[in-house]
């Protein structure tokens, strides 16, 4: 094979994607390490970049000071109930929006489009007053349920559906295939790459939505993993080591779905990105 030829465009370009590099991988690695090191060490001047005496204390004290296990099964409950109960509606209206013909279908759409455009700040009181009349403050469900209706889904699977040929669904009618059947045996096949992208964003969202989970949840037991590291942090005195125990360990799911999915995410964005 021949080999490429370096060019100075080449060279700068490799030297500026890993100084990037770097510059996004630095604030794990300072979380990860601080997490094995002691008070003293964590608040020492100059700083240490790699700790000395390596310790689990600050796990340990995670765990056996703080409710941190139920914490990251509340966190991991919410965002895989959300993703799950997101993807299921947002597929089923996708479709529907892409390929049904009913009255009223682009002022459906164009609400959707607005919505997004809508800040959570903004429908916050009529949530919370919709949750406290329900009388399910304070419970997972009044982080899930507000979550479901997520107008990007929508937008998502709408744009996906619209490559289902037209044929296939008359095929499938043809040969007496109901609603649910067509959609699950010809549609969703073809739509899967974005269903999986939608899996990672919408489990990606609800981990990281502090701003629901802090107004919607107050007792200690419910709270998630972001809120539990929150509420470590004293108005005098803060310990830095317990605080990067508790994020390194919330940012674990993260990066494992990442990685996991990682060839169906980058494969329905490249699909979404080609869309006319």
């Amino acid at each position: 094979m021949k080999k490429k030829k370096l060019t100075p465009f080449t060279v700068i370009s490799t030297i500026i994607l890993l100084l990037l590099t770097v510059l996004f991988i630095f604030p794990f690695y300072w979380i990860l390490t601080g997490a094995f090191k002691s008070q003293p060490d964590t608040i020492v001047i100059p700083p240490q970049w790699w700790p000395k005496m390596p310790t689990m204390e600050n796990f340990e004290r995670l765990v056996v000071q703080n409710p941190a296990l139920q914490w990251m099964w509340n966190s991991v409950f919410i965002s895989l109930a959300t993703m799950l109960l997101v993807c299921v509606t947002s597929s089923l209206a996708g479709y529907v929006l892409a390929k049904k013909r009913f009255y009223g279908q682009r002022i459906l759409f164009a609400i959707f489009i607005a919505a997004m455009a809508l800040p959570k700040q903004v429908v916050l009181v009529p949530l919370v007053r919709i949750v406290n009349f329900l009388g399910i403050h304070d419970t997972l469900a009044a982080v899930i349920l507000p979550l479901i209706g997520w107008p990007f889904g929508v937008f998502l699977m709408k744009q996906f559906s619209e490559n289902i040929p037209t044929e296939l669904l008359e095929s499938a009618k043809i040969d007496g295939c109901g609603e649910v059947r067509t959609f699950w045996n010809v549609a969703f096949p073809i739509v899967k790459p974005g269903f999986a992208a939608l899996a990672i964003f919408t489990f990606i969202n609800s981990w990281n939505d502090y701003f629901m989970q802090l107004v919607m949840l107050t007792s200690r037991q419910n709270l998630t993993i972001s809120l539990g590291v929150a509420t470590m942090q004293a108005e005098m005195a803060t310990d830095y080591g317990l605080i990067m125990a508790g994020a390194a360990m919330a940012a674990v799911p993260i990066v494992a779905v990442f990685l996991v999915f990682q060839k169906s995410f980058t494969q329905g964005i490249t699909m979404g990105a080609v869309k006319g």
